[in-house]
This record gives C-alpha cells, structure tokens and sequence, in this order.
C-alpha cells in the first residue's frame, strides 16, 4: 500500500492540489507512494506523449475525503484498496470499467479475476497486494516479536519508540486480531474492546505514520513500526538489521487497485495507463525495482527466483491461510471505527 516515499514523476509529496487539474491533457494519478518511479512515468510518456503528474496520499480515508471534495475532477487514475472500491462503488465515485478498452486482463492471478469486493472487476483492475505486518530492528528490541501482543508485552521497553499505521482500518483492525477477533468486525462490544486496548498502548506509541518512519528505524530512534509489506522489504534488503514478520495470529491481506473516478478529466489517458501497467514486461520491470508483489501472473512468471521465493512479499499458503482482506463493514460499525479512532488518534 504505501512505500519508501522518491522524488519522481513530479511527484507531489505534500499533497494534492486544492482544486481541479486534471484537465490540462496531463495523466494525473493519485496513489500510494512508491507504486511509480521515474521510468515507469517516463516509459509512458514516450510510448504514448501523454505527462505524468503524481500526488500521494497515505490511507485509503485520505483519499476518499479528496475525492468527495471535488477531486474526482482532478485525478484519472486512483489507486484504492479492496474494502474501499466497494464503499466508493456504493458511493457512486467509481466509473464502471469498458472492458473493450482493456487489454491484458488474463495476464491477472486467477484469485483476482473475480474478486469479492469488484466482482468481475466491473470498477477496478488488480493491481498489487500484500500483508502488513510489525517491522523491527533486532537490535533494538527485547527478544523476537511474533504476533502483535509483542507490542503490549513490552510497552514499558518499547515506550515511544512504536509507530502504528495512521489508517483506521489497519491499525483497529490489528488490535481486533489480537483480541482473536475478526479485522471485519461488525460487534460494538468488540470494537470497543479494540479501542480500549489501543488506549492502553497509545501512551507508548511515537505517533500513527504511514511513512517516514523508515529513517527512524534505521537510526535506532525507532525499534518496531507497523508496516505494509510493499515498505518492509525495501527495508529488509537495505539494512540486515531489520526483519519484517507477519503476526501469528494472522494480518490483514490487501489488494491495491487502479480505477477511474467517475469524473475523471482524462479517461482516455486513464485506459492506456492500465494498459501499460498490464503488460507483463512493464509489471515485471517496476517490481524489480520497486518491490511490490504484483496481481499479474505473467509478470510474476517473469521475475528472478530470488524475488518470487521472497515470502516477505510472496508468503506461504500457510501464513495467507490466517490472514484476512479488510472488506467494507455496515454503516454503524463504520461510524463507531470513525468514533474510537478520532479518540485514540486524538489521545
């Protein structure tokens, strides 16, 4: 979902602008860091002289506000997670796909061919996915996490050097898990319960950041960040001091998808850019370099074995068999995760 945040493809790290400009002839995308690079930007360009303008957002809410803020009209490609295509689908935001314009949807891994939150991906194309999980420095951490109650356990050794994901979903969602209840949760008392253990751990965590803890933990400032896996590797293969591990009792499995706001600016340009990002040299091309586990089985065919045997991206069946995808709940647990999330956050 999000990643080590580069410069690249003009990208716009302080965030989206305050009105339309997306009808300029430019691609304007709104996305998660580090899904593009200046390659990926330029190689489209030149295939089809179309510009490419980047702007970051850092949780799928964020996102979302924009969007109902008028910046439908700014954006022709957004990037959002599965459990947010379906509220955005309710929403009416989303353009249902022309499947005629597409090409290189078989390239896609059978599980996301028709998957439960798009079915027949009628409003959004697969585009990555993976696990989120606890990311640490082992030399700054007393003994070897390996499920979530790590962080209660040793709230007094790690105090405010925790950082947990600013994305409500995410970080309830875990606390749920470590309850042994659902991320997907529907029962009041449970979320309550989840809120009031995150209350207890709130005094110990350094802040909610969805990035630019990396150079923390790498600094010894930080000992253990809550993480998506599209970041942890990147981390993991920099510095042989950090080690991403997936909870035991399970995390949350997400996919990332490309989709068209229902008022994009530019669909044409929107199109080609799925496209592109469809084609199995091009998917495989960005994976190597900016290591996210791609939705796209003809690209993973293309990949080093080094690369495809990383269960950092690519876990076992057995680790996925715990896991869970974040998917939209009813409008009263929505409400009440809104609720407990601005008080924690708030705290």
């Amino acid at each position: 979902m999000a990643g080590l945040a580069a410069a690249n493809c003009r990208q716009n790290l302080a965030g989206p602008p305050a009105g339309g400009g997306g009808g300029d002839g430019s691609l304007h995308i709104y996305t998660w860091a580090n899904y593009t690079d200046d390659g990926l930007a330029a190689a489209f360009t030149e295939r089809t002289g179309i510009p490419v303008v980047i702007d970051i957002f850092d949780s799928n809410e964020v996102m979302l506000t924009r969007l109902q803020a008028g910046g439908g009209d700014a954006y022709s490609i957004i990037y959002p997670s599965d459990y947010m295509v379906s509220e955005m689908i309710d929403l009416g935001l989303l353009t249902e796909l022309d499947k005629e314009r597409l090409s290189g949807l078989e390239n896609l891994k059978a599980k996301w061919r028709n998957p439960a939150y798009d079915p027949d991906n009628a409003h959004s194309v697969p585009f990555c996915w993976g696990t989120t999980g606890l990311l640490y420095n082992r030399e700054a951490v007393p003994g070897t996490p390996t499920d979530w109650d790590f962080l209660w356990k040793n709230q007094a050794a790690l105090s405010r050097r925790i950082t947990m994901l600013d994305d409500m979903r995410e970080t309830l969602g875990a606390t749920l898990k470590s309850l042994g209840y659902s991320y997907n949760s529907n029962n009041p008392a449970e979320i309550e319960a989840a809120y009031k253990r995150l209350l207890e751990l709130r005094p110990d965590i350094a802040a909610f950041k969805t990035t630019g803890f990396e150079n923390e933990l790498l600094g010894g400032d930080l000992s253990v960040s809550m993480a998506y896996s599209s970041d942890a590797i990147a981390l993991t293969l920099e510095d042989n001091r950090m080690e991403y591990i997936i909870p035991a009792s399970g995390a949350s499995l997400w996919t990332d998808t490309l989709a068209i706001p229902a008022t994009a600016p530019n669909p044409d340009a929107a199109y080609q850019w799925i496209n592109f990002l469809l084609e199995p040299e091009v998917a495989s091309a960005a994976v190597k370099r900016l290591l996210f586990a791609t939705a796209n089985q003809a690209a993973f065919d293309r990949l080093p074995a080094e690369i495809q045997g990383n269960e950092d991206l690519y876990p076992s069946e057995a680790i996925l068999a715990k896991s869970e995808g974040i998917v939209a709940v009813d409008t009263a647990s929505t409400d009440l995760f809104d609720q407990f999330w601005t008080k924690v956050t708030s705290a």
